[in-house]
């Protein structure tokens, strides 16, 4: 599906977005979450000047592992997955983007991993040199995206516990509480989870099969520990029991 492109600054090629006109970082209803929170007005109406909206249905590819890394994008609604693909064809998905993150960085010229849209997304997107160029001259919003990155570290160092040190059960629990305090952390409801990604997304993240997935639901399901609700959400009826079966009590 094609994308539509809204251009804050007057002079960009791509149609200006009369809503945002006035400053599309002042609406942001993410922006205390996001690499621009540590910014004052002056500084946003500057980083507005360089970006552009974006809207992606679910399955769209943003960029692909290997292609140049010319942009930067933060999520501002919708969830993407980023992963990687191993030489015998399996994919590693690393992580789960959600409103108010910050994604594309590459140390090198071309990006380490593909990200693809699970739901519809809006994203904000900056030309790389442009937004380089910015926290060079905005230490704030450098330091901001050095603690966003470090807590990103801390993420991958939880998968990696994840992936090697659990169970199927305690990844599953762990997955549903984890989603829930990143909910928490962006002023949503913690309970009931809202779970957008696919059994199979899922699977490629713990690092199971779908159809250990899917079973693990149905157990705790079946133990009362989860109910399933329509929309994609997860009921938590014993917080208790999922922490304690999360940390393999």
């Amino acid at each position: 599906m094609s994308t539509i492109d809204f251009a804050y600054s007057r002079d960009a090629n791509t149609k200006a977005d009369p809503a945002a006109e006035i400053h599309p970082c002042s609406a942001c209803t993410v922006r205390t979450l996001t690499v621009c929170a540590a910014l004052e007005a002056e500084e946003l109406r500057r980083l507005a000047e360089i970006l552009q909206t974006t809207r992606f249905d679910p399955g769209h590819t943003v960029f692909g592992e290997g292609e140049p890394a010319e942009t930067l994008y933060n999520v501002t609604s919708g969830t993407v997955k980023v992963y990687k693909l191993l030489p015998d064809g399996r994919r590693q998905i690393t992580g789960f983007l959600l409103p108010g993150d910050f994604f594309g960085l590459s140390v090198n010229d071309s990006y380490a991993y593909t990200a693809e849209t699970v739901t519809p997304v809006s994203l904000c997107r900056f030309p790389r040199r442009r937004m380089e160029a910015l926290l060079d001259e905005f230490p704030k919003m450098q330091r901001r995206l050095f603690s966003m990155a470090s807590n990103e570290l801390a993420a991958a160092q939880d998968q990696m516990l994840l992936l090697g040190r659990k169970t199927a059960k305690e990844k599953i629990c762990s997955f549903l509480l984890l989603l829930s305090q990143r909910a928490s952390r962006r002023g949503h409801k913690t309970n009931p989870v809202h779970v957008p990604m696919s059994r199979a997304d899922i699977a490629d993240y713990l690092g199971l099969t779908t159809e250990t997935v899917s079973r693990t639901f149905t157990q705790l399901k079946t133990s009362r520990v989860i109910s399933l609700l329509e929309g994609n959400k997860v009921q938590i009826q014993d917080m208790d029991d999922l922490l304690d079966l999360a940390e393999g009590a």
